[in-house]
């Protein structure tokens, strides 16, 4: 009886992580997104030469990341935007 009890409890502890986990992984997707679409529409000549090292670094962060994450990044966009439309 005791040990049901203790698994529930870390079933539950471990379902709090797992959504905790995916609200940060909603909001990184989000960042993510933005940064791409930020890049994409980027006019290096509009940009002030002391921000260069800020976007070279933005630019290197996004180029970093996995196809799927982009793709992943990019779609969650695109539905969030159904969302607030």
């Amino acid at each position: 009886m005791l040990q049901n009890s203790i698994q529930e409890q870390e079933i539950a502890m471990l379902r709090s992580e797992l959504e905790i986990l995916m609200t940060e992984r909603r909001s990184l997707l989000r960042i993510a997104a933005a940064a791409a679409e930020f890049i994409e529409e980027f006019n290096p000549e509009a940009l002030p030469q002391d921000n260069y090292d800020e976007a070279e670094y933005l630019a290197e962060a996004v180029n970093a990341l996995s196809e799927e994450t982009l793709k992943d990044a990019l779609e969650f966009r695109h539905n969030d935007e159904k969302i607030y439309a």
